[in-house]
């Protein structure tokens, strides 16, 4: 069994080992290297690395477009609430100018209804003042038919058969005149 052992080990020793360890390849590695390095710069030069640019660039100029967009947007917002603002304000303005002119027509409506009262006032006074003044000689014509009849039922009353009518309501005239 040792020389199994030692078998073992010669074979292990006389093995070539790892190919990219073994120095007598290094030229030919060192080579091929070289090509596969220049080839990918090549690929990544002409290919690949254009296309990131581009792809770069058009992201940059998506992006500066956006920026761009998203400024021009605040300044219409701006102007819009600029706009908006004064549109209240001219709104607020118009608004209290209708208050105004709807309070001076209805003062106006007022004025004329209170004239309009005032006159059916006055011609209401006029018609009692001249009902009253009826009432007033009515009355006083009352009075003195009543004096009359009542002087006269009492001159009767006194001494029958004497007294004429008519001097009977010119003495009643006299006395109710004063």
């Amino acid at each position: 069994m040792a020389e199994t052992t030692h078998g073992a080990d010669h074979a292990v020793e006389s093995a070539p080992g790892m190919p990219q360890l073994d120095f007598s390849t290094f030229p030919n590695q060192i080579f091929w290297l070289l090509v596969t390095l220049v080839v990918l710069y090549f690929i990544l030069n002409r290919i690949a690395l254009p296309r990131i640019a581009s792809v770069l660039a058009d992201r940059q100029g998506a992006i500066q477009r956006d920026l761009d967009s998203a400024e021009q947007m605040k300044r219409q917002a701006l102007e819009a609430e600029e706009a908006y603002n004064k549109a209240l304000a001219d709104a607020r303005a118009q608004a209290q100018d209708i208050v105004g002119e709807a309070k001076a027509d209805i003062q106006k409506d007022l004025d004329k209804a209170i004239l309009k009262a005032d006159a059916e006032i006055a011609a209401k006074a006029a018609e009692s003042e001249k009902a009253i003044k009826e009432i007033r000689d009515s009355s006083a014509k009352s009075i003195q038919e009543v004096a009359n009849a009542a002087a006269a039922d009492i001159v009767k009353a006194m001494m029958p058969g004497s007294g004429d009518a008519k001097t009977i309501k010119a003495a009643v005239a006299a006395r109710l005149k004063g």
